[in-house]
């Protein structure tokens, strides 16, 4: 992580955002205390799959909990 002061930033806006492109975390000072952080982008494929929403399962015309039940009734699994 990278800090520099808003007068370099605005001076070397160009430098700094290829920095970012290149992976480097820019924080911002203005009269010595942080005020932003420029960092690259995440794309959404590189999120752990934990991450993500997961998926809804349904079974139309029951829930998906009694469409089970009645299953594993009908194999006599419980």
């Amino acid at each position: 992580m990278k800090t520099i002061s808003f007068t370099e930033f605005r001076k070397h806006a160009s430098s700094v955002l290829s920095a970012v492109e290149d992976g480097e975390i820019i924080v911002i000072l203005r009269h010595g205390k942080p005020v932003a952080e420029i960092k690259p982008v995440v794309p959404e494929d590189a999120i752990p799959s934990w991450k993500r929403p997961g998926i809804r399962l349904s079974v139309k015309g029951a829930k998906l909990s009694s469409a089970i039940l009645e299953e594993r009734e009908r194999e006599d699994v419980l």
